[in-house]
Formats: C-alpha cells, sequence, structure tokens
C-alpha cells in the first residue's frame, strides 16, 4: 500500500489525484485532524507528529509513505528519509520542479503555512533548480482552519485570500506555488485574485505525476505496490462535523472514514 499523511483533509487531495493517475495501487491515508494545523507548532513537535504518523502507516502495511503535508514535508522530511528504509517522498520537490519548467520571468510565489514559509526550503529548492529566480513567500496561517471548517466558498475566505496574495500581485509573480496541500480546496478562489496569467502549481496533482513515474520506472517496487483488489483506507484522529462534507467533496464519493489514535 502506499501510506500518505497530512495535519488534517488537505492531503487527502494528493491521495484523490494519486487515486486518479495510479489506479490499482490502494493506498492508507491519514489525517491527523486532532493535531492540526501543523504550520504553527515548533520544528520538534512537527518532527515528532510525523514520526508517529510514519510508524502507523508501516504498521498498516504501507510500502511506500508520501508526505502530503509542507509542513511536515519542510521540517521532518530529512529525518524520515534518514531513518526509515522505506521509500519517502514528500510534495515540495515536484512542484518545485514543475515551478521551475514553467516560470518565464523567475519570479516566484510561494504561500503556505508559517513553518513552511519559515523553513526556506521551497526558496533553497527553487534557488537550486533555477540559479537566480526571485521567491517571494507568503505565510497564509488562517487557510488551513478555514478550510478544515469547511467554509471554501465564505465572503470572509475570499476576503483573506485577497488579503495574503496582495503583496504577491504587487511583485508581478508569473508562477504561484499552492504550497499546502489545503489550498487546492480554494484554488478557484485563488486564481482570479492572483490573476489569470499566472501559473497555479498545484503540488498534489504535482506529487502525483512524479509518483507515477516512479511506479513506471520501478518495476519491484511496481510489483509490490500493485494490489488493484485491496481496498485503500482511510484514518483520521478526529471526526469534528465537516470532515465527512470535505472528504466527500474531494473524492466524489462518499468515503469511510475510521477514527485511530496516532
Amino acid at each position: 500500500m502506499i501510506g500518505i499523511f497530512d495535519s488534517g483533509v488537505g492531503g487527502m487531495t494528493v491521495a484523490r489525484a494519486i487515486e486518479q493517475l495510479c489506479p490499482g495501487f490502494p493506498l492508507v491515508y491519514l489525517g491527523d485532524i486532532a493535531r492540526t494545523p501543523y504550520g504553527s507548532k515548533s520544528p520538534a513537535i512537527i518532527t515528532e507528529y510525523s514520526h508517529r504518523n510514519t510508524e502507523f502507516l508501516l504498521k498498516q502495511g504501507a510500502k511506500l509513505i508520501v508526505i502530503a503535508c509542507n509542513s511536515a514535508a519542510s521540517t521532518a522530511s530529512t529525518f524520515l528519509q534518514s531513518h526509515y528504509s522505506q521509500s519517502i517522498i514528500d510534495v515540495i520537490a515536484p512542484a518545485v520542479a514543475k515551478a521551475a519548467m514553467v516560470s518565464s520571468n523567475g519570479r516566484i510565489g510561494v504561500i503556505g503555512t508559517r513553518a513552511t514559509i519559515n523553513s526556506g526550503l521551497y526558496e533553497q529548492r527553487l534557488q537550486a533548480s533555477l540559479p537566480g529566480c526571485r521567491v517571494y513567500s507568503q505565510a497564509c496561517p488562517l487557510l488551513v482552519p478555514l478550510v478544515e471548517e469547511g467554509w471554501l466558498e465564505r465572503r470572509e475566505t475570499k476576503m483573506i485570500v485577497k488579503k495574503y496574495l496582495h503583496p504577491l500581485r504587487d511583485k508581478q509573480i508569473d508562477t504561484l506555488i499552492l504550497g499546502c496541500t489545503h489550498y487546492p480546496l480554494l484554488k478557484s478562489m485563488i486564481a482570479p485574485r492572483i490573476g489569470r496569467r499566472v501559473h497555479i502549481i498545484d503540488s498534489s496533482v504535482e506529487v502525483a505525476l512524479h509518483l507515477k513515474k516512479i511506479l513506471e520506472t520501478d518495476d519491484l517496487l511496481r510489483t509490490t505496490l500493485y494490489a488493484p483488489d485491496t481496498p485503500s483506507r482511510f484514518f483520521v484522529s478526529d471526526i469534528p462535523a465537516p470532515v465527512h462534507a470535505l472528504a466527500s467533496k474531494i473524492f466524489g464519493r462518499t468515503v469511510l472514514l475510521e477514527k485511530t489514535d496516532v
């Protein structure tokens, strides 16, 4: 199974993209809703939570781990990759590669949680992939709670999105990385407020495309993970009222959410 973890429902956008692009590869998903958001927490705590999440997924039979949380990826990916022998991929590298490829003026915006933005990891990787580019980062701490609350169409959310994006519009960016897997749920709200000519990089889609390439080239891993008759499972550490509706919106179907402690 392919293990995926996130601090909440945002990683379900990654799970859905993987379902669509990699059919026949069952998933085991963990959304740590009880401790969301990760982005406001210290690096040490985020690493501890990520370690627990990975242990849980491996016990459920995962043979590969996708860190579908930018806060965890920017803080804990190095630790997890050095600690485990299993393949561990994160959402950051594929998004960076795509942004470096499509940007024509080298002015790239990144929005994410405080932990992701403060880590500076996107800027480091973008500079390595596209030397000389200018990276403009904007922390958006209110967006994850708004998504988790299901406020996807609220006037208040639109106002907050507009306020967060305003500094990036002034920088004349031509590419914007959605540096949090919750943000694709706000893409229809973000797009008109950042400008029609700006390429929006959806990290959930890019990591799914990256995983698809890995599976196409690694025969052993593909054989190990391919199990079309095995059902995917979706675990959450808490089930607040909006989560069922959000999960159904993301997957386009009713999803059985299993409560667990991690």
